[in-house]
């Protein structure tokens, strides 16, 4: 696979989300639009009763957003714009009338952890380390922790996000609450996926959409509140000491 894409696909009332963008899925601005648009499509098709967010190719998950239009933000509005991205799909993800899992099949960086958080029950391979990295550029994991922080809890996200070179291991990661189950190579990931997703399909999808809006009760403000986490990083990405840091990637 070589050119990039976000599609949507439903088998056996499934509906799997697929992206991807060589070589490490970072995401620019217009496919996580297009992501954001797919899993709002999704959540209203009455074909579909249950959603698998996936990415393409067998390494990367999600490397987060995508690196050169990061460094090509040159104004406040810009940054705002480019940080809600994320917040976007996340509120997406949230607000989504349909249980939401996610199958990560290798790392997952910045927003691609805020991503497997985002979704309700997340399944990885034993390839899937994490790493938050904001604070190495200057700026900070400011949009998806409120994700993060709802599946793992206040001080694993200070470590994750404190120790911004460093990669958690997938059992880190399932310790603390983010995966739910690892599995061995991705052939026993997608079998995993699957049983779980066709077995949820089988269930009162009313019961199941009021099961989701236990799982994410106390989250109504978070629209507004991304938003503003979103302008947190515009700001900071046009910090002498971000573009410092950027400098080194050119």
């Amino acid at each position: 696979m070589s050119a990039s894409y976000v599609h949507l696909n439903v088998e056996n009332k499934v509906g799997y989300i697929e992206f991807y963008n060589p070589p490490h899925n970072a995401l620019p601005a217009a496919m996580l639009a297009t992501l954001t648009e797919l899993i709002e499509t999704a959540g209203l098709d009455p074909s579909i009763a249950v959603i698998v967010l996936k990415s393409g190719g067998d390494r990367t998950f999600c490397a987060g957003a995508s690196f050169d239009e990061l460094i090509a933000i040159s104004n406040p509005k810009e940054g705002t714009a480019f940080f809600e991205g994320f917040a976007n799909v996340i509120n997406a993800l949230r607000n989504c009338p349909k249980i939401t899992i996610g199958r990560v099949q290798g790392k997952a960086v910045g927003g691609g952890v805020g991503l497997a958080a985002a979704t309700d029950y997340c399944i990885a391979t034993t390839h899937s380390e994490i790493k938050l990295s904001e604070l190495t550029i200057g700026i900070g994991p400011f949009v998806i922790e409120p994700a993060v922080t709802r599946k793992i809890g206040l001080s694993a996200m200070s470590q994750l996000s404190l120790e911004a070179t460093q990669f958690f291991s997938p059992q880190w990661a399932q310790e603390k609450g983010l995966f739910m189950k690892l599995c061995p190579s991705i052939e026993s990931l997608d079998s995993e996926v699957k049983q779980l997703a066709e077995q949820l399909c089988k269930y009162n999808p009313e019961a199941l959409q009021k099961l989701k809006e236990i799982f994410w009760k106390d989250t109504d403000d978070w629209s507004e509140l991304l938003s503003e986490r979103a302008a947190i990083s515009g700001r900071l990405v046009l910090s002498d000491v971000t573009k410092t840091q950027l400098k080194k990637y050119k």
